[in-house]
This record gives C-alpha cells, sequence and structure tokens, in this order.
C-alpha cells in the first residue's frame, strides 16, 4: 500500500527541505501542495531531480482548483513529471474536459471535499456527480473534513468503492479539531483496512503546529496496529 505525507503539512518549509524531512522520516511517496510546487512547464526539471536526490515518488499533486484556464497545461505538467492522481476542487461545468483529458493522458483526477460550507463537502455529491464518467474520477476523502460534515468516512469508501482515489489521512477530537492520528475519535483502524483491500493510495496530512512530530506520531500508530 502507497503511505506518503501530503506536503502541505510542511507549508511552512521549502519544498526541499519539506522533501528533506519527508525523507528522513522514512516515507518513499508524497502528495505536492501546488504553493511548493507550481505546475509550471518549467518546473519540470526541478521536479524530476528533486525528487530523485531524496528517492521519493511524487505520486500526486494538489488540491488543485481546476477552472477551464490552464487545465490543459495542468495535465502537461503531471504527464511530464509521471504524476498519477491529481487532487481537485473543480467547477461543476469543468468536469466534461476534465473528463476528456483524464482519457487523453490516463491520470486520475480524485475531487476533494474541503470542510462543511464547500461546494464539494459531501462524499454523496462527488458520488453523483462522478458515477457516470470515467472510472479515473474519483474522490480525495479527507477524512477531518468529512466528519466535520456529518458523513461517515466508511459508509464513503463503501459507497464509492474504487472511485475512491487518494485517502488525506487526518483524525479529529470530539469537538472536530484536527488531532495526532490515533489519538481522536475517528475509525482510523477499519479505514485503513479498507484502504489495504482497495489499494488506495493514503497522504498524511498534519495541520497542527510542530507538523514534523505530528506526522512522526502517526506514524508510529499507523505501524503499531
Amino acid at each position: 500500500m502507497i503511505l506518503g505525507v501530503q506536503s502541505y503539512s510542511l507549508r511552512n518549509l521549502s519544498y526541499e527541505k519539506a522533501l528533506e524531512v519527508i525523507s528522513n522520516l522514512g516515507f518513499k511517496y508524497v502528495e505536492a501542495y501546488p504553493r511548493h510546487l507550481e505546475p509550471k512547464a518549467e518546473n519540470v526539471g526541478i521536479a524530476l531531480n528533486i525528487h530523485k536526490k531524496f528517492g521519493i515518488k511524487l505520486i500526486s499533486h494538489g488540491v488543485n482548483r481546476m477552472s477551464e484556464k490552464g487545465l490543459k497545461e495542468l495535465f502537461d505538467f503531471a504527464n511530464s513529471v509521471e504524476i498519477e492522481i491529481l487532487t481537485a476542487d473543480p467547477d461543476e461545468e469543468t468536469l466534461p474536459k476534465i473528463n476528456d483529458l483524464v482519457k487523453e493522458y490516463n491520470i486520475k483526477v480524485a475531487i476533494h471535499n474541503h470542510g462543511p460550507n464547500h461546494r464539494w463537502g459531501s462524499y454523496k455529491k462527488i458520488y453523483e456527480k462522478v458515477e457516470n464518467l470515467d472510472s479515473r474520477i474519483g474522490m480525495c476523502l479527507d477524512l477531518a473534513h468529512l466528519a466535520r460534515y456529518g458523513e461517515n468516512p466508511l459508509e464513503a469508501i463503501e459507497k464509492l468503492g474504487k472511485r475512491i482515489l487518494e485517502i488525506h489521512l487526518k483524525d479529529v477530537n470530539e469537538n472536530g479539531s484536527d488531532d495526532i492520528i490515533g489519538k481522536g475519535v475517528l475509525n482510523i483502524k477499519d479505514v485503513m483496512k479498507k484502504a489495504k483491500e482497495l489499494d488506495i493510495p493514503i497522504m498524511i496530512e498534519y495541520e497542527l503546529d510542530d507538523p514534523v512530530n505530528g506526522i512522526k506520531k502517526s506514524l508510529e500508530f499507523l505501524m503499531s496496529m
């Protein structure tokens, strides 16, 4: 199973320093935060070299705001650096174009649920909008945001199945605030079990202070399961 880190967790570091930290923690996979690695043609060489330097596979990139403008360039970049998944916050009207580009490039697009008031907050809406599209278009399941929305992550996995293309692994406390994975109230063990069954890539995302320690403790919990 692919287990990596969403580099947004280390957003206060440069991307090179973030990759060094991720490598030192023993990870081999990363999802790049767009402000760490802008999806521009001039960054292709940089991306290829820096990931090779640290022995880390750039498996995904996002969350990308997908509107009509710049969409082709985003897929060109992803193709050039061998990204497998683009996590996304797409405009609904761009979904047909995204569907065409997914077929053209064979790159997956995972719609990210981003909190209670977000247009893609519910897994049910995401399922409704993607069920008739190419199977490579699905959901990036953010556990914490979905919990705050009031939906059950395990029900989301059950409903979308193989259309869960990536999971942003987080935990929350009883008040719905982020916590170290394993310290909160979410059923992380069953989520991980389902993710392994479906071969879903997992990206640890830790947004609190002291992220290096938070990622380390989260990893320790996962390794103890």
